[in-house]
C-alpha cells in the first residue's frame, strides 16, 4: 500500500473476513475453495495486502480453513445459523482497534482502494456507527451491506440488539440513524460486486481467469 495518510490510518483499522458460512449454494463451505492455485484466503490476502491487524470470522465445525494462519488472528462465532451480522458481531468483539473494515471471503475481484475509502469514511462521520454504500447501477435504496465499515463499540450495541430481536437481514441495520449510507466512488471497478455463490460462479470465474492468462 501507498504512503497516503488515509491508507496509513489503516494500519489501526482492523480487516475482518468472514468465513463461516455454510456455502449451501456452492455446496460447501468457501472457506475451503482454491482461485488461482492458490486457497482462497491467501489469495484474498495477498490482493489487499492490509497494513492493520487482521481477522479470521469462522463458525463452529469450520475453523481453520486453508490459509487461516496468515491472519493475525481467527475467532469463532459462539454460535451457528445466525448468518453474517453474528460474524459482524463477532469480529466486532474480538478485535483489536476502534474501527474494523468487514468483508465476505467470495468476492474474487475486491481490491484495497474501496475498503480503504469505506475507512476514510467512517472517520469523516464520528457520531457514526457504520458506513454501508449503494450499489451502483440499482434504483435508490439498493444498498450493499458488505463491505462495510464498523465503529468497534457502538456498533456492537446496534448489531447485538438486531441479533435479540431476530432481525438478521444486514440491509436492516440502515434502519437506523446511526448508520451511514453513501453512494459508491465514481472509480471503484466496475467488477469489484462479484461473487461467487454457486459451482456455476466458481466456473465462469475459472474460465475468465484462464482466458486472461491468470489462472
Amino acid at each position: 500500500m501507498s504512503d497516503d495518510p488515509a491508507v496509513s490510518h489503516c494500519a489501526r483499522t482492523t480487516l475482518a473476513v468472514l468465513a463461516g458460512g455454510e456455502g449451501r449454494r456452492m455446496g460447501g463451505p468457501k472457506g475451503v475453495l482454491a482461485l488461482d492455485g492458490r486457497p482462497i484466503l491467501e489469495r484474498l490476502l495477498d490482493r489487499l495486502d492490509w497494513p492493520g491487524p487482521t481477522l479470521l470470522v469462522t463458525a463452529p465445525g469450520r475453523e481453520h480453513p486453508p490459509g487461516w494462519r496468515r491472519f493475525t488472528n481467527e475467532v469463532t462465532d459462539p454460535v451457528a445459523g445466525e448468518g453474517p451480522l453474528r460474524g459482524i458481531l463477532t469480529a466486532l468483539e474480538n478485535a483489536s482497534t476502534d474501527e474494523v473494515v468487514v468483508l465476505p471471503l467470495d468476492m474474487p475481484n475486491i481490491t484495497p482502494g474501496p475498503l480503504v475509502w469505506l475507512a476514510a469514511r467512517l472517520r469523516e462521520n464520528p457520531a457514526a456507527a457504520a458506513v454501508m454504500v449503494e450499489k451502483p447501477g440499482h434504483a435508490p435504496g439498493r444498498i450493499e451491506p458488505l463491505p462495510a465499515a464498523f465503529r468497534t463499540n457502538t456498533a456492537q450495541t446496534l448489531v447485538r440488539a438486531r441479533l435479540g430481536d431476530r432481525q438478521l437481514a444486514l440491509r436492516q441495520l440502515t434502519e437506523s440513524s446511526e448508520v451511514v449510507v453513501l453512494p459508491v466512488s465514481s472509480d471503484w471497478p466496475g467488477d469489484f460486486w462479484v461473487n461467487l455463490n454457486t459451482p456455476s460462479d466458481l466456473g465462469t470465474y475459472h474460465r475468465l481467469a484462464s482466458e486472461s492468462g491468470c489462472d
